[in-house]
C-alpha cells in the first residue's frame, strides 16, 4: 500500500469514490464545476500496488478561533474507502500519516465531523462541539419588539458586510473557523436561502440571519450578531413570517439564551453532538493557546506536572512541566529521564490522555469535572490550578466540512 498526495489526474477517481461513499450522484455539470475548485494538494490517498485508489481523505488548511486567538487547524474531511478495501487498515494509515503532515505544516490542532465518535476516539479525537437544536412552532416565537435601526433583506450578497459580522460573532466561541472569500463562495453561498441584515440607526451592520423557507418550514442556516439589540431585531424579523410558516429550526450554541427570553420556554430543544477535535502538537499548541493570566501573581511563574499519553503521536507522549507566566503565556517543557521532576511521586502528576487535553482546552470541559467522571486524574490542588488557567468559553461551530 502506498500513501501519497493526489494529483490533478486523480480527480475522477476521487469523485467516484466520494459519490459512492457519501451516496450522492452529481451531474456532469456539477462535476465540472467542482473540478474548478479541486485542490489536489489537500487530498491524500491510499493506493494498491497497481496504483488504484483505495481510500482518501482531505486535509483542509483552516484557521480556528480558540480563546479569541486564531490557530492553524487541519480540517479532516471526505474520509472514504471502497468496500473491498475496508478493514485493511487504509483509513488508519491515512489518519496517522495526516498527523505527520499537519504537524509539519504547523497545524497544531485538527477537527472533523465523525461518522462514528468511537472510531475517531481511537485516533486521539474527542467530542468538543455540541449544538442546541431548536424547533419552534409559530405560536411559540418570541414576541415582536420595537428596536432602533432596521432589518433589510440583501438584494445581492455582500461578503464584506457579512464577514465582518460573522468574524466578530464567531471569535466569541471556541471552534469556529476563519472564513476566506473562497469559503464564503464555495461553501456558504452554495446553500439556498436569503440574508437579512440588521442595521443600527447610523446604518452600521450589527447582525444577520441566513434563512430558507420551504413547505412552511423556516430553516435558519445561521444567525450572527454583535449586540443584544441585533439579536432581538433579528428574532422580530423571523417572527414577522408567522403567516407563512408553521415552525422554525436553528442549530444554536449550547449557551444560547432564547428559551429564557420566551413567554413560554417549552420549545423543543435537543443537544446534538457535532464535531471532534484533536491536538496535533501539544507543545506548540500550549505555546499558542491564550491562557488565563494570574492577576494576583505578577512576577512568579506557576507550574503543574502533566503525564500525557498519545498512542499515535509519540511527540506528545511523556512527562511534562506545564508552565505559565503571570501574563498568561504557557509552555510545555518535556521532563527528560533523570531530571528531579521525573522522580516525583505519581500523585504529583495530572495524568491525561490527548483526548482529555482537547476536551479541556477546546471543548470547555473543566478539569475537576473530567476528574470526577474518571477521564483525568491528579491532586485536587493541581487540578484547580489548571482549571483557573483555562478561560471558560463555549465551544460552537457554525460551519460544516
Amino acid at each position: 500500500m502506498q500513501i501519497r498526495q493526489l494529483g490533478a489526474g486523480d480527480y475522477d477517481d476521487r469523485m467516484a469514490l466520494s459519490q459512492f461513499a457519501f451516496q450522492m450522484r452529481l451531474t456532469e455539470e456539477q462535476l465540472e464545476l467542482r473540478r474548478k475548485s479541486y485542490r489536489p494538494e489537500e487530498e491524500w490517498g491510499a493506493f494498491d500496488e497497481r496504483g488504484e485508489l483505495l481510500s482518501a481523505l482531505s486535509i483542509l488548511p483552516l484557521e480556528t478561533w480558540l480563546q479569541g486567538r486564531l490557530l492553524r487547524m487541519g480540517g479532516v474531511a471526505g474520509v472514504a474507502t471502497w468496500p473491498e478495501a475496508r478493514r485493511q487498515g487504509c483509513v488508519s494509515k491515512l489518519l496517522l500519516h495526516a498527523l505527520t503532515v499537519m504537524k509539519r505544516e504547523g497545524q497544531t490542532v485538527s477537527m472533523l465531523h465523525p461518522f462514528s465518535f468511537g472510531f475517531y476516539r481511537r485516533y486521539g479525537y474527542e467530542m468538543t462541539i455540541e449544538r442546541k437544536k431548536y424547533t419552534i412552532e409559530t405560536r411559540q416565537l418570541p414576541p415582536r419588539k420595537d428596536t432602533p435601526g432596521f432589518v433589510k433583506r440583501m438584494a445581492e450578497r455582500d461578503t464584506a458586510v457579512l464577514d465582518a459580522i460573522y468574524s466578530a460573532y464567531a471569535s466569541r466561541y471556541n471552534g469556529n473557523i476563519l472564513r476566506t472569500p473562497s469559503w464564503w463562495n464555495e461553501r456558504v453561498f452554495r446553500k439556498e436561502g436569503m440574508f437579512a441584515v440588521y442595521y443600527r440607526e447610523d446604518r452600521t451592520p450589527e447582525g444577520y440571519v441566513f434563512y430558507e423557507i420551504a413547505n412552511g418550514l423556516m430553516t435558519l442556516h445561521e444567525m450572527a450578531y454583535v449586540s443584544d439589540t441585533a439579536y432581538t431585531a433579528l428574532w422580530t424579523f423571523v417572527a414577522n413570517h408567522d403567516s407563512m410558516i408553521s415552525e422554525v429550526t436553528w442549530m444554536a450554541p449550547v449557551d444560547d439564551s432564547l428559551p429564557f427570553l420566551l413567554p413560554d420556554p417549552r420549545i423543543r430543544q435537543e443537544i446534538v453532538p457535532y464535531f471532534m477535535t484533536r491536538i496535533v502538537d501539544a507543545q506548540a499548541f500550549v505555546k499558542e493557546y491564550a491562557w488565563e493570566p494570574d492577576a494576583e501573581n505578577r512576577e512568579n511563574e506557576e507550574t503543574v506536572l502533566l503525564r500525557l499519553t498519545d498512542e499515535h503521536a509519540p511527540w506528545n507522549e511523556g512527562e511534562f512541566r506545564l508552565v505559565w507566566s503571570a501574563a498568561g503565556e504557557g509552555r510545555l517543557e518535556r521532563i527528560e529521564a533523570g531530571e528531579a521532576a521525573s522522580r516525583a511521586a505519581d500523585e504529583d502528576f495530572i495524568s491525561c490522555d490527548i483526548q482529555g487535553l482537547a476536551a479541556m482546552l477546546a471543548g470547555g470541559r473543566r478539569p475537576t469535572w473530567l476528574a470526577a467522571v474518571g477521564r483525568i486524574a491528579g491532586p485536587g490542588e493541581r487540578l484547580r490550578v489548571l482549571e483557573r488557567r483555562i478561560p471558560n468559553r463555549t465551544a460552537y461551530l457554525v460551519d460544516f466540512f
